[in-house]
């Protein structure tokens, strides 16, 4: 996504325009019972470890503080990397966003949260209770000034939030020189791929000396890669993602920024027909791209995606759409995909559910 957020409702309509689906028919049960299965593995590998260090727990290395990491910063707009330094292991930090604590807690981490925002989507039923625990600093986005009030040494997540504005927590710049170190997950900056997921749960889990943990969890989610690559359509599904604008008419999203959604779409064989698109769209844009599948997200706050499918399909303009005509529209959870962590799986195992693979 731009790595520059409007606040107020212009949030809302970036995000409903995101890359997101999962069945109108809702038919994600199987999927969720392995998902749920697989994560809890992992919990309780991350609990176990919690009580002793990484290297009695399976032999992986202990950090040795000061420990740098190269992380990111923006310059000018653009991004560019920066070092940030730890002398020892966070213990206070503020989520940005609801996936980044997720994260956290899949790394057994819960206890070092002071505080997490953006609440967009619903939590994995297996850490809802960890997840409880968090303090919320807001519901939608936090700004500097709530985020600072915590009191972090440590603020992780989505990178473009990190602004000095009343939705931002604050820039890397300005956050590091109040002594307040950064983590900006690279799942959410420009390139970035499935890859980038397991660098930044092997970086948090050298920054927080749970490197077992974050070598344990990486494992499952690789099975779990493997596992889609396995499910992937014969023939590639071209889709295209589109909203509500908020006047009632149809928003088309390009989501050339999100190399990171497309990255894992691709296990199925799914290509997002408007990435490499700029500006704004139309729908004889969409008539003319002539999408195999259509998606929408739902979010809390957020227009009913139902409701604006219903419009989609009530539109004379359409009807000659492959999508439409095949009913081949589909709902995920806005989290799962812009969360930026691991949760991106359960989204696309919700989606090939829902696509019969």
């Amino acid at each position: 996504m731009s790595t520059h957020f409007k606040k107020g409702m212009l949030f809302c309509f970036i995000a409903a325009l995101v890359v997101v689906l999962a069945a109108c028919s809702n038919s994600n049960d199987g999927s969720d019972q392995a998902n749920n299965n697989s994560q809890q593995a992992a919990k309780n590998v991350a609990a176990t470890d919690e009580k002793k260090s990484d290297a009695d727990a399976s032999g992986a290395a202990q950090t040795t503080y000061p420990l740098t990491v190269s992380n990111y910063t923006t310059e000018n707009g653009t991004w560019v990397a920066k070092e940030q330094t730890f002398d020892k292991a966070p213990e206070r930090v503020v989520a940005n966003t609801q996936g980044a604590a997720e994260l956290m807690i899949r790394l057994g981490l819960t206890d070092k949260l002071v505080g997490v925002a953006a609440l967009f989507g619903s939590v994995p039923e297996d850490i809802a209770d960890e997840f409880k625990q968090i303090p919320v600093l807001a519901e939608g986005y936090v700004g500097k000034e709530v985020t600072i009030g915590a009191t972090p040494d440590l603020v992780v997540g989505r990178g473009g939030l990190f602004e000095d504005a009343d939705w931002g927590v604050g820039t890397v710049s300005s956050l590091n020189d109040m002594g307040i170190k950064t983590y900006v997950q690279s799942t959410s900056v420009p390139d970035a791929s499935l890859d980038s997921l397991y660098q930044d749960i092997t970086e948090l889990g050298e920054i927080f000396n749970v490197q077992a943990n974050a070598a344990a969890y990486i494992e499952t989610l690789k099975a779990r890669e493997n596992a889609l690559s396995a499910r992937a359509s014969a023939e590639t599904i071209n889709y295209a993602s589109f909203s509500d604008n908020g006047d009632g008419t149809i928003g088309i999203y390009n989501g050339n920024g999100d190399t990171f959604i497309e990255s894992a779409m691709s296990l199925i064989n799914m290509h997002n027909m408007l990435i490499n698109e700029t500006g704004t769209l139309s729908l004889e844009k969409l008539i003319e791209i002539n999408p195999d599948a259509m998606i929408i997200s739902r979010y809390a706050g957020g227009i009913d995606p139902e409701q604006t499918i219903e419009k989609l399909l009530a539109n004379k303009q359409v009807q000659n759409i492959n999508a439409v005509k095949n009913k081949k529209i589909y709902i995920i959870d806005f989290n799962n995909f812009w969360g930026y962590g691991d949760s991106i799986f359960t989204g696309v195992e919700g989606l090939a559910d829902d696509l019969g693979l």
